[in-house]
């Protein structure tokens, strides 16, 4: 941030939904119970895996970290944003603005890389089943949770710290629910062309990449799974994919459609719907889908229930 000193914008208001002053009271009730829903739901989700060992296996532990990065998603972005919905404006300072973008673009970028490790895992569990052990060990589970994780920090910090050595001069309203990078980067007093061209670039690569590898890895699995001899086995392996590839859809689908998209090809309040839609909806949604159609958290939770019950009980 070379450049800060230089630049006479010193705090940043967020407009929010202010377009709409009349739904602002209605999302606020809508987005505060999505929000301790999702808190509720991973913590859940965390709790149930950290204390189930039969669940100590590398799928659920990807799981577990997922549902960590969700949690921290939704807790970098939600309070600011329920507090934007309770004024016309919101002012926002400097370094706090860029404090958010960073863990926005960390978290988003540590669930990229989550999502694909779990789709490599279900590909090398499925199509693989005897060698699986050897493939998806400790160690290799480990590198590819750290790799996840430290591909997150790379991102948001490279991003970020280009993003605000730019001049900020001019207008300082970010059309916006919080600060995310295409509308922050409209206000800069500077030519952002090469900037972009590293963004596209980086999300295809980011973003893109990694979706195309995972439905590449799904068909594998698909394959795999019409050849089982085991109706069960179908059932089960259909189940667990189906739940992942839900997940994938969601996030790939609405994130890339957020930083891909051209500068005027959607207006500020469609804009808006996308970010919240991987931002907000797809935290909200892992808990569910993995819960709901995987038997075995759901024997993990009653068998958790059951012993706390009887804790009470005796």
């Amino acid at each position: 941030m070379k450049r800060q000193n230089q630049s006479s914008v010193v705090e940043f208001i967020l407009l929010g939904f202010s377009n709409f002053p009349e739904l602002q009271e209605q999302l606020l009730g809508v987005f505060l119970a999505v929000y301790l829903v999702t808190l509720m739901g991973n913590a859940i989700i965390i709790v149930i895996i950290a204390l189930e060992q039969t669940l100590h296996v590398p799928m659920y532990l990807f799981l577990q970290n997922l549902s960590v990065v969700d949690v921290s998603f939704s807790a970098v972005i939600m309070p600011e944003m329920l507090v934007v919905l309770t004024r016309e404006k919101m002012s926002i300072s400097f370094v706090s603005c860029f404090a958010q973008m960073y863990f926005i673009l960390f978290f988003g970028g540590t669930e990229c890389f989550l999502l694909g490790t779990m789709a490599y895992d279900r590909f090398a569990a499925i199509c693989h089943p005897l060698s699986y052990p050897m493939i998806m060990n400790k160690r290799v589970f480990m590198k590819l949770v750290m790799f996840s994780w430290v591909s997150g920090i790379m991102v948001a910090t490279v991003q970020t710290t280009w993003v605000f050595s730019f001049p900020f001069c001019g207008p300082n309203e970010i059309n916006h629910l919080f600060c995310e990078t295409p509308p922050v980067l409209e206000l800069a007093c500077a030519d952002t062309f090469l900037f972009e061209i590293y963004a596209f670039t980086g999300t295809i690569l980011i973003v893109m990449v990694p979706f195309v590898l995972i439905l590449l890895s799904y068909i594998r699995i698909l394959f795999a799974i019409l050849r089982m001899p085991s109706a069960t086995g179908r059932q089960k392996a259909f189940s667990t994919c189906a739940s992942h590839l839900t997940s994938v859809t969601l996030f790939y689908g609405t994130a890339s459609m957020t930083y891909l998209q051209p500068k005027s090809g959607y207006s500020p309040e469609t804009k808006k719907l996308m970010s919240l839609a991987y931002t907000s909806l797809t935290p909200l949604l892992n808990p569910l889908i993995y819960s709901l159609r995987n038997s075995e958290m759901k024997k993990a939770l009653m068998k958790l229930w059951r012993r706390r019950v009887d804790s009470h009980t005796f």
